[in-house]
């Protein structure tokens, strides 16, 4: 770990940072054009404390799931972000595959959906990023880690991960997520990768065996579901997929389908900001609402 160098590129990576490019308003008092610290721990889910400590060269080694989190809060490029994980003392994450980070640009996108929810997928299912506004809907994934990251093997090994939809909608649901997961099998034949979820999901679950077994190929592009939450109660959403040019990300947005639903995200979010700590340890804490 390179701890001189890892603060001076986290500050200037900061500094470089005009607010309105991570979704902030600028005020007319403001007296820095960059990120202010408080700021860059906002986006990324951490302590002010801990972002002073890492720019001041005291902290501890940080974790592949912090530098991921800072990657994405300072809007790194693809090289910065490596040389920020080198500066860190790990090896850079795979330029290509399921343990890729979310595209810079789709990050932007779903910070400028603001109150819409918006998340980043792989094309495994993996949630790669996601706005505040998503987790408040869905549940905040950033903390998943081994298989359990991908929402088609939590879905057939945690019957908590089935809560949130309604037991006549379940079947669909499963479907869809077979079908979507033997497509980037297909476009990715001989991935280990794939090839290695589909085995475990298979000797995990004799669900997933029978769906996979009638060989269903469809990539999830529209879709309308019914969301059960536990604080708002139903939410009919709208969901639009769109793809990157090689199907290996995906952004989607999910809109209300129908003014109660509209009316119950906005209480959501309301209820949300309420439950938001101000301060904390390394991470701040998060609502937690389940996974779907």
């Amino acid at each position: 770990m390179q701890r001189e160098q890892l603060a001076d590129f986290l500050r200037r990576r900061r500094e470089a940072i005009r607010p309105s490019e991570a979704g902030i308003t600028a005020g007319p008092r403001r007296r820095t054009s960059g990120l202010r610290r408080e700021e860059v721990a906002m986006l990324a889910g951490m302590s002010t404390d801990y972002v002073v400590r890492l720019e001041q060269g005291r902290s501890s080694q940080p974790s592949v799931q912090l530098l991921g989190a800072l990657a994405r809060a300072l809007r790194l490029s693809d090289d910065e972000r490596d040389h920020l994980f080198r500066l860190a003392g790990h090896q850079p994450p795979p330029a290509d595959g399921a343990d890729r980070p979310a595209r810079a640009g789709l990050i932007r996108m779903i910070d400028l959906l603001g109150d819409t929810p918006a998340m980043v997928l792989s094309d495994l299912g993996e949630i790669l990023a996601q706005n505040r506004t998503s987790a408040l809907l869905t549940g905040d994934h950033a903390d998943f880690t081994g298989d359990r990251r991908y929402t088609v093997y939590r879905w057939f090994t945690d019957p908590a991960a089935r809560s949130g939809a309604p037991v006549m909608e379940q079947e669909h649901h499963a479907r869809q997520l077979v079908a979507d997961l033997r497509a980037a099998a297909g476009r990715r034949s001989g991935d280990p990768t794939v090839t290695g979820l589909v085995d475990r999901l298979r000797a995990a679950s004799a669900d997933f065996g029978r769906l996979w077994a009638e060989h269903e190929v469809a990539v999830r592009r529209a879709d309308r579901k019914i969301i059960l939450h536990p604080r708002v109660g139903p939410m009919l959403m709208d969901c639009e997929t769109l793809l990157t040019p090689d199907q290996r990300q995906q952004l989607l947005v999910l809109t209300p389908a129908d003014p109660e639903t509209r009316e119950r995200l906005d209480l959501l979010r309301v209820l949300g900001t309420q439950s938001f700590p101000t301060g904390g340890s390394e991470h701040s804490e998060r609502t937690d609402p389940p996974s779907g």
